[in-house]
């Protein structure tokens, strides 16, 4: 375990895009970007054990600020040796702060300048959320990074909503700041705080939002609030020009976000870092992820398909070990060993996708790469979604 600061280092820049890779050191070990951070909300990938994970490639995970204060709690998990030890993951971890769930919850919660209360989804008990008790939370779980607590409006807001969370957001981000800067590291290394970037698709909001964040001179910064419901063209345009206002010197890190399509073309404007639950929870829903497009398992014409794995240039476990035919088999008959070895496959694709943005942007050929790689995933066929 390295004690070093937290560093990023970027090795290559895309003389036709914004695209570059990099090196984000932890104390958890070195991060190549660009880089894809499978979601672990209740500290685990669902279904997948760390090796698996390891065995796929992935550097960093996520767990949730939120699920794990409401269960199996924060102190138990600090009591635990911290999420490191809890989840036998040697690697690094991301925890969120439960911003997205001021989002997602917004029916059960309610928000004020101080903070917001939720009700649980689990037992209706209700629980306050302040910038202060997010940091508090996150420092007993123990995660290299933390993020700070922000409000996340919803894309059909009004422009005068947006402007109150943007605010909220910046003085929050104050908030987070300075108890960080008091709270101790409990196992040992220190956690760097991220800031997050609001605003939704207006840019002036988040120029403003990005001005104030960047001030405050943070090891990394966050692209927030979107892939909640604005068209795709504007996201794609409001993550160029976030990235834009950020430091060139610290990782960017775009939440939430998404198809492997959505990733390659916000790896060329300029995204380090992405996460997103669609691996998962497609994998659990029968639906995979191939250079070839996304394959639909439960389709009848996978019946007796006995010679195609799900991608022949796939090296995962499942493409090496299974056909499609077996694979329908399973799922349809309902067997948990379906869902993981689907799962297991579109971890793998995901965290391929991005080791091979990695190469071709050192390579210099990244933008006809990713051209060919989405002409390809669009193609159809009588497989193919």
């Amino acid at each position: 375990m390295s004690k070093e600061p937290f560093t990023f280092e970027v090795t290559h820049t895309d003389s036709h895009s914004a695209a570059r890779t990099g090196v984000l050191q932890t104390p958890h070990g070195a991060i190549p970007t660009p880089i894809f951070m499978p979601v672990g909300t209740q500290a685990t990938v669902k279904s997948l054990s760390p090796q698996e994970l390891k065995e796929c490639e992935s550097k960093i995970i996520l767990a949730n600020t939120y699920h794990l204060h409401l269960r199996p709690g924060d102190e138990i998990v600090k009591e635990a040796g911290g999420l490191h030890a809890f989840e036998s993951w040697d690697r690094a971890i991301l925890t969120d702060s439960g911003g997205f769930q001021v989002f997602s919850l917004r029916d059960i919660s309610s928000i004020s300048d101080e903070g917001v209360w939720f009700q649980s989804h689990i037992d209706g008990s209700r629980h306050f959320f302040s910038p202060e008790t997010v940091m508090e939370i996150e420092h007993n779980l123990g995660a290299d990074i933390i993020m700070m607590f922000d409000e996340c409006p919803p894309a059909k807001a009004s422009p005068e909503a947006i402007a109150k969370a943007v605010d909220r957001t910046i003085a929050w981000a104050s908030r987070c700041v300075e108890k960080h800067a008091v709270l101790p590291f409990h196992f040992g290394y220190p956690q760097a705080l991220f800031a997050i970037v609001q605003g939704s698709t207006i840019p002036e909001l988040r120029e403003k939002c990005a001005k104030e964040l960047v001030a405050m001179d943070l090891p990394g910064y966050a692209i927030g609030g979107l892939a909640v419901g604005e068209a795709i063209a504007d996201m794609y345009d409001t993550v160029a020009f976030t990235a834009k206002l950020l430091p060139q010197s610290k990782p960017v890190y775009l939440m939430g976000v998404g198809f492997p399509h959505d990733i390659l073309e916000c790896i060329e404007r300029g995204v380090d870092m992405f996460d997103c639950v669609l691996p998962t929870r497609n994998g659990r829903n029968g639906s995979i992820f191939t250079w070839q497009g996304k394959v639909n398992i439960r389709n009848a014409c996978h019946t007796k398909d006995f010679d195609n794995p799900i991608d022949r240039s796939c090296t995962c476990y499942t493409c090496q070990n299974f056909s499609r035919a077996y694979l329908r088999h399973i799922y349809m008959a309902g067997e948990i060993l379906a869902i993981r070895l689907l799962t297991l496959h579109n971890i793998h694709f995901y965290m391929d996708l991005v080791t091979q943005a990695q190469r071709t942007i050192a390579e210099g050929t990244f933008k006809q790469w990713k051209e060919e790689t989405l002409r390809q995933m669009k193609a159809k066929n009588s497989n193919v979604e």
